[in-house]
């Protein structure tokens, strides 16, 4: 029986959250934003940083003008060489260098270098300059002079250079009494913003995504869920108090639905999770939705629809010339790790979980969605062809003590208590550039869980890792996890990107002797200013993660199973509408889903639409 799971992207604390920030964005100073010691990809700078908070370095970026003010700069400082491309009032005629005010000016300035020339260097004294244009110059060579007559210089200036530019002064007297309207109206503008900001230091940055996503296939006897409507909004406040350092406050609500059996999300309803406690993980996740969708892993509560919640809160300063610091409360492996691959970008580039990341970084929450960890680490960057990286995890840092028993072995809080106590994951990366376009990212994750889970959201084996016949999720386990991310730009808007990752799980307990190997691995080509600048696309093909080796009481695959390698293939076009919205149709194939040939093959589309500001 078909189960109708469209969801209101309503909710009074969503709408609050937006009204609350909003007056913020009319008010907010200079931008602030943090800067990536290896580029791995332009658009992981442009989008993924700015949004998800992941920082190279602790050196921020120059502050920018505010557009508002920029907007009123009369355009007098034009790069173009043809008349149509250089800004004028159409009812001022153009200043040709054979007219005598031109040659009259050009005199002046040879002799009293009151004009150096454009910004950029360059003068064109050949090509026609508009009125404004000559009405600048004519101002420079005033004030010039004004300059030598007030210093009292004897014979530096004659009297018919005087009476030149007297009579070029009377000729273009409207145009220079307009180009010092402006400047005044600009001061008086730039006084008022000044003095009604929000912050001097604080910068707000948005992002809406709403997204209809639609399945079929799936596990036999199962009916495809009806097209659900999601929505995720975050609101990051980026503060500054030395230029150098950045501290990210996140704000964000979701609506999909889970909980700690899955309830209600899409994955249960195709019947691609695990049957009993499977804290709602499976292939045919999409890159928006958390991890845990509809509840905290911490202590297992429920959070329901569009809840406002702190998912970042991060500090990082830094402590040397090559070496930063990080430090917060609310933290993700992701926002320390460059993601080297161009389809990063949870609502801008691939739609699926898989093809964001290298599941290395996922392992033990670390990219939740939901700023799981607290953790603390370091950023060593010694040229800027390498990088290296690590950091500190702990889960349950803020929890005193372990609630009683839910299940044999799994407490009320089942990831553990105390900043050493629980689970907990240390990580690093060493991120190198060889050359111009190439990108090598080496992760390396030990991770520490009180449950039966490798934690990366990807699969139903997430949960009951180690394989056992009983499905027994109270066996601690500790994860060693290796894996590489290379990106080729072999063009410049084409790139080839791909990664490999294997996780090898081992009890960590004296009442079980069981270990087992997953391994993982995609490639795919993405490509930039398809048809139009801005727009990107990606096609790209490979394994989720699969058990491929078991000994001792751990087993490939549960009793039923037909086992058969997994694969995913996966395409999708992002139409950039303008610098705010852009729109992402997509879809993406699971054959032998969960690697299950007794599952259909199974499609997940997605239509999402991405506000930015």
């Amino acid at each position: 029986m078909k189960l109708n799971l469209l969801v209101s992207a309503g909710g009074t604390n969503l709408l609050c959250l937006i009204a609350i920030f909003l007056p913020m964005k009319a008010f907010a100073g200079e931008k602030i934003s943090n800067s990536q010691a290896i580029n791995s990809t332009e658009n992981l700078l442009e989008k993924e940083i700015l949004f998800q908070g992941n920082f190279a370095s602790g050196k921020l970026n120059q502050l920018e003008q505010n557009p508002n003010l920029t907007a009123e700069i009369p355009q007098i400082q034009q790069n173009s060489t043809s008349a149509e491309q250089v800004t004028s009032v159409s009812q001022l005629s153009d200043v040709q260098p054979t007219d005598w005010a031109f040659q009259a000016l050009q005199s002046l300035v040879e002799r009293y270098g009151c004009i150096a020339g454009y910004p950029n260097g360059s003068y064109r004294g050949n090509r026609a300059m508009t009125r404004y244009e000559f009405a600048a110059g004519l101002n420079a060579c005033l004030d010039r002079v004004n300059e030598l007559i007030a210093t009292a210089t004897a014979n530096i200036v004659n009297k018919e250079d005087l009476a030149t530019l007297q009579r070029l002064q009377q000729e273009f007297s409207a145009e220079l009494a307009t180009l010092r309207g402006r400047v005044d109206t600009l001061e008086a503008r730039a006084a008022e913003l000044e003095a009604s900001q929000f912050s001097t230091t604080t910068k707000l940055q948005g992002e809406v995504i709403f997204a209809a996503i639609g399945a079929t296939g799936g596990a036999p006897g199962t009916n495809d869920p009806n097209i659900i409507l999601t929505n995720r909004v975050r609101l990051n406040l980026n503060t500054s108090f030395t230029g150098k350092d950045l501290l990210i406050t996140g704000l964000q609500a979701q609506n999909f639905l889970g909980g700690v059996d899955g309830s209600g999300s899409l994955q249960q309803e195709l019947g691609l999770t695990a049957p009993s406690v499977n804290l709602a993980a499976s292939s045919a996740r999409t890159g928006i939705e958390p991890q845990f969708p509809g509840f905290s892993p911490k202590d297992l509560s429920s959070r329901g629809a569009n809840d406002v919640e702190l998912y970042k809160l991060l500090y990082i300063f830094p402590v040397a010339d090559k070496l930063t610091v990080f430090a917060g409360t609310a933290a993700e492996v992701s926002d320390a790790f460059p993601a080297i691959t161009p389809f990063a970008g949870e609502g801008t580039e691939a739609i699926s979980r898989f093809a964001g990341l290298n599941p290395v970084l996922r392992v033990s929450g670390g990219t939740s969605g939901t700023g799981l960890a607290s953790a603390a680490g370091f950023i060593f960057t010694p040229s800027k062809s390498f990088d290296f990286r690590a950091l500190y995890g702990s889960v349950n840092a803020n929890i005193p003590s372990t609630a009683p028993d839910i299940l044999p072995g799994v407490s009320g809080t089942p990831l553990g208590s105390g900043l050493f106590g629980g689970s907990t994951v240390a990580a690093a990366q060493l991120t190198f550039k060889p050359s111009k376009s190439i990108d090598i990212g080496l992760n390396y994750a030990n991770s520490y869980h009180e449950i039966n889970i490798l934690g990366t959201g990807l699969i139903s084996n997430d949960t009951n890792a180690l394989g056992l016949a009983n499905g027994n999720l109270g066996i601690p386990v500790k994860l060693n996890s290796v894996g590489g991310t290379l990106n080729w730009r072999f063009s410049p808007n084409i790139a080839l990107s791909g990664y490999g990752a294997a996780i090898f799980v081992d009890d960590s307990s004296s009442r079980v002797d069981a270990n087992t190997t997953f391994t993982s691995w995609m490639v795919g080509l993405h490509f930039r200013d398809i048809i139009k600048k801005g727009n990107t696309a990606g096609i790209l093909f490979g394994q989720p993660l699969y058990r491929v080796e078991a000994s001792g009481d751990a087993n490939l695959a549960a009793v039923g199973v037909d086992r058969t390698t997994p694969y995913h293939l996966e395409a999708y076009y992002k139409f950039q509408v303008n610098d705010n919205i852009s729109v992402t149709p997509g879809a993406f194939v699971l054959f032998n889903p969960e690697g299950d040939s007794r599952n259909d093959t199974t499609t997940v589309g997605l239509l999402r639409t991405t506000f930015t500001f």
